[in-house]
């Protein structure tokens, strides 16, 4: 009788154990369900968006005739996306403004100051559009230009009003010169206008020459000359130079400048004294270039202005540094032990220049040996180990040369 009654016991347990299993996996499943539902509804609310875009670089300044590109990326919104870049106003993109093939990348070749401004990404899907802005900055070297141009004429007692007009970004600063025997004499300037106008009142032919309208800016200079020429009134001319003095070191380029005054506008042509201007030259104006100078270019050399009242000569000494190049007299020497050696080493070039002994091979020379500041090795008495090759460095402050003397003593 117990035994019957245990056994329904456990039956009646056993029920129970699976009556809750079964409501745990049923809750188990319930939020499984309700966490789907709620990754659907937000994964939906992700694809149902309108796209979101960034730009890099958002902002970017570059000088003109450079290349730039700004990219577009997609962020977030749902596929698919198509990109298309845009104006203001919606005005067309420029002919040097190319968009690659997947309408991302937009590059703008040999930039120009028309290319400045804001560039607008537009992202367009099912749900909608998303934009974004880059802007781009052009930055303008100055230009300038003068009104009247080239040779105005002018009689003594009048006046003359040059005008220089300036463009640029930033604002350049705007300055009129006159330029006098190698200076430049400020007439006027400004750096808060796009126009200065020099007036020059001419009281006598010296007021007269050559003016500068300079305009310069961060990003550069620019600059134009008026010839302001006094009418009736012949003037000598005066030459001057830059420099009256130039050292150059062989195989340069050297440039002198020469400037003259006078009225009418002197001619100015370059001579050296003595002999012909190097064949490596050109003279342009008052500017004498020479190409890779040697030694034989050393010399003076003239400008010479003139004109109608007279002529006026102004000169540059050059002097041509060269590096050393070095020999030994006598190159091979034989001679018997308990002999004497002399040989002299001997450079060509610009002075002061130092000399150097030593043994290839890195034996010492011989201690009884003497070495002259002039490039004189001396050995009183040779020895068989005294043979060898000599090596004599000669050096300054251009360069050195290098040279070498053989020597073989027999016992």
């Amino acid at each position: 009788m117990v035994e019957g009654g245990g056994l329904r016991v456990n039956k009646q347990i056993h029920r129970q154990k699976n009556r809750h299993t079964e409501r745990e996996i049923c809750l188990f499943i319930m939020e499984a369900i309700r966490a789907t539902l709620i990754f659907s509804s937000l994964l939906l609310t992700v694809l149902a968006q309108k796209p979101v875009v960034s730009i890099e670089p958002h902002s970017v300044a570059v000088k003109q005739d450079d290349t730039v590109s700004f990219r577009c990326h997609v962020t977030s919104g749902a596929q698919p996306v198509q990109l298309e870049w845009k104006r203001p106003n919606n005005q067309p993109l420029a002919d040097n403004v190319k968009v690659g093939p997947d309408g991302s990348v937009l590059t703008i070749a040999s930039a120009r100051p028309g290319n400045q401004g804001q560039y607008r990404c537009v992202a367009t899907n099912t749900q909608g559009k998303g934009t974004n802005m880059a802007i781009l900055t052009v930055k303008q070297p100055p230009k300038v230009r003068v009104t009247p141009a080239g040779q105005v004429k002018v009689k003594v007692g009048g006046v003359s009003s040059l005008e220089c007009n300036a463009s640029g970004k930033p604002r350049p600063s705007i300055t009129w010169f006159k330029q006098e025997a190698g200076r430049e004499l400020v007439v006027v300037s400004t750096t808060t206008l796009t126009s200065v106008t020099a007036k020059v009142k001419v009281t006598a032919p010296q007021d007269g020459g050559t003016f500068v309208c300079r305009a310069q800016n961060k990003d550069g200079t620019s600059e134009e000359k008026v010839e302001l020429k006094v009418e009736g009134v012949a003037i000598e001319p005066k030459a001057t130079v830059d420099q009256t003095d130039l050292t150059a070191v062989e195989g340069q380029t050297v440039t002198m400048k020469c400037q003259a005054t006078g009225s009418p506008t002197p001619v100015i042509t370059w001579s050296k004294l003595r002999a012909p201007l190097p064949w490596q030259h050109r003279a342009e104006g008052g500017t004498l270039t020479l190409s890779s100078v040697g030694r034989q270019d050393s010399g003076q050399y003239i400008c010479n202005a003139t004109n109608s009242a007279g002529f006026s000569e102004a000169y540059v000494q050059m002097e041509v540094d060269t590096p050393p190049y070095a020999t030994t007299v006598p190159d091979h020497v034989t001679a018997r032990r308990g002999a004497s050696l002399r040989v002299q080493c001997i450079a060509h070039g610009s002075h002061p220049i130092s000399f150097q002994w030593s043994r290839v091979g890195g034996a010492a020379i011989s201690s009884g040996a003497k070495i002259t500041k002039e490039g004189v090795l001396a050995i009183a008495q040779l020895k068989v180990t005294d043979s060898g090759t000599y090596r004599c460095v000669a050096t300054n402050h251009v360069g050195n040369s290098e040279t070498f003397a053989i020597v073989t003593v027999r016992a």
